[in-house]
């Protein structure tokens, strides 16, 4: 997302938030969140489009507009500055504990006398907030445990806030004088799916370090300078970039191979490595893999296929580097060729305008062929959805047409598949008829309410779904949210098992608030033969871009392009789709 766009969208929506804690007229909160909405979607930088043409920006008032003209102006809204001056800093901070949301937060405030998460923390131990209309002892608990979830998640950041930001760090430091190699390492490079902070790595020769390093503080997101060195140096950035901190660090070009691998990690993995150089002979660190009697004698340790190949093992994808069975699978020369971004030829969980999304039929598709894909599937939400204008049964019929329409204009370009995104009730239901469900090509059956449910039902309720005939996947079947809300708690296997005995997909949501299925649970799938999907959940244009923390998410899994049904031919995936309806 553009910059500006970015701390826009922040600010309208801490702006709309605090005028509800407040009390404030509810338009002016609306238009406040779509601004954010539609400045998070917005593909241009606002700096670059002309002010009069902003106005004809749906959702964009005469207000937004003005508000958007004093940013570029000055750097700040004054009416934002002037609203949260007008609120403690603590209550503020209450808006980040999932589940509560501002109208909570401005009842805690103006009737229980909290102004902050400790005091908050203080008044549910000692039961003064009973008595307060709508937080009784259950309320209380689950407010608790929303809490201690936040508090345990709140020193990690999201892998799409985290890959961004370290591609953008090294577009500023790749042509810098001295630099031959720069890449991310660590959790980052492994691909998990939140990070806790940034390492960037350096091949350059020692003379050229200290100007790199002075590069590397004076990057625009840098906030403060932890600590700068010649050949490390770390920072903080600024609250644009999550105050994520990135340490930097500089090592000769004949010691990266090694470097790298040892700052990827994980340390499991790296032990593991060790404890076989050592058992060859060799010592391994992160400057050299070394004869153990004599450490002069060290391999040439450029690249880590070098490292690899000396202790007899194949090169291991940093995805896999957790542990997990992949230092057999090395030995034996039965490393996986792992899904590459692509390799993904289609799309089959998106939305339009039908439902919540920004974008027509016509204007998705030509989207997705435009990226290559030669399928992609129209799954705008069903009726129980009401916040997301979910589809009335009739509704669903015209929109069919309306998809079949598009398809026919568009035949020979992109194959464009009228589905649905079917809401799993509470009690496995699913929210249409089958006599309509047979209607579509495909049918993603995802939870969407009743997110706390308890793991038994969950798993009953989830099972009752895969047993339809007419579903062809599962869509992010927790439900949760990325450090923001835990979702359901099934049992895994019970669900991979069933979908193996229907035949039917499991999705990874690629969004990177879900990436649900995770990794393990990917993992669990393929081991049972269960295929996978990766869809976006696309709901426009800027969506597009979550595509690569799917594939991340089904490499850390050990997924190869065989596993994923999007990356199926266009005939493939057609005769799969058949195969999982009567």
């Amino acid at each position: 997302m553009p910059r500006n766009n970015a701390q826009l969208a922040m600010i309208f929506q801490q702006m709309a938030d605090v005028n509800q804690v407040v009390g404030g007229n509810r338009f002016k909160t609306i238009a406040l969140e779509k601004g954010a909405r539609v400045l998070k979607d917005f593909v241009k930088d606002v700096g670059d489009v002309d002010p009069q043409d902003l106005l004809q920006v749906e959702g964009i008032g005469k207000g937004i507009a003005q508000k958007i003209g004093e940013f570029l102006r000055t750097g700040q809204v004054v009416e934002h500055q002037e609203m949260i001056d007008n609120v403690p800093a603590g209550v503020l901070q209450m808006l980040d504990i999932p589940g509560l949301g501002p109208k909570g937060v401005a009842q805690l405030w103006n009737d229980g006398g909290v102004e902050s998460i400790d005091e908050l923390k203080t008044k549910i131990a000692d039961g003064s907030l009973e008595p307060l209309k709508g937080f009784g002892k259950k309320k209380l608990e689950k407010l608790s445990a929303s809490i201690a979830f936040a508090e345990k998640a709140g020193e990690r950041t999201h892998l799409g806030y985290a890959l961004p930001l370290a591609l953008a760090m090294i577009a500023g430091l790749e042509d810098v004088k001295g630099v031959e190699r720069i890449e991310y390492a660590g959790s980052l490079r492994r691909g998990k799916e939140t990070i806790g902070d940034i390492d960037l790595l350096v091949a350059a020769k020692q003379k050229d370090a200290p100007g790199i390093m002075d590069v590397f503080i004076g990057l625009p997101m840098v906030e403060e300078v932890l600590g700068h060195g010649e050949t490390k140096s770390s920072i903080r950035c600024d609250d644009e970039h999550r105050n994520i901190q990135v340490d930097l660090r500089v090592v000769d070009p004949k010691h990266y191979g090694a470097a790298l691998m040892y700052f990827t990690g994980s340390k499991e993995h790296n032990v593991k490595v060790r404890e076989r150089a050592q058992s060859m002979g060799y010592t391994l660190n992160e400057y050299a893999l070394a004869d153990k009697d004599d450490k002069t004698k060290q391999i040439e340790t450029k690249a880590e296929e070098a490292i690899y190949k000396k202790l007899g093992l194949a090169w291991v994808p940093p995805e896999l580097r957790e542990d997990r069975g992949e230092i057999i699978l090395a030995e034996q020369g039965k490393i996986p060729n792992l899904i590459e971004l692509k390799d993904i030829k289609a799309d089959l969980h998106t939305h339009t305008t039908a439902s919540d999304g920004k974008w027509s039929i016509e204007e998705n598709a030509l989207a997705m062929a435009a990226r290559g894909h030669h399928t992609v599937a129209i799954t705008d939400h069903s009726k129980g959805q009401v916040q997301a204008n979910g589809l009335s049964d009739e509704r669903l019929v015209n929109h069919i047409e309306a998809v079949r329409e598009v398809a026919k204009k568009l035949k020979g370009k992109i194959t464009v598949l009228a589905g649905s995104e079917v809401d799993i009730l509470s009690d496995g239901k699913l929210d249409y008829p089958d006599e309509l469900l047979a209607e579509l090509d495909v049918v993603v059956a995802s939870p969407h309410a009743a997110l706390s449910q308890d793991p038994k039902k969950a798993t009953k309720r989830l099972l009752k779904a895969i047993e339809n005939p007419y579903v062809t996947m599962i869509g992010h079947p927790t439900g949760r949210l990325v450090l923001r809300r835990e979702g359901l708690s099934p049992d895994i296997e019970a669900l991979v098992k069933a979908a193996a005995g229907r035949g039917i997909a499991l999705e990874i949501n690629a969004n990177h608030w879900r990436l649900d299925l995770r990794d393990t649970h990917a993992r669990l799938a393929l081991e049972h033969g269960v295929k996978l999907a990766i869809n976006t959940d696309a709901h426009g244009q800027g969506d597009l871009t979550q595509l690569p923390y799917g594939v991340l998410t089904a490499r850390r899994a050990g997924a190869t392009k065989n596993d994923v049904i999007n990356c199926m031919t266009a005939a493939g995936l057609n005769k799969w789709l058949k195969s999982t309806r009567p």
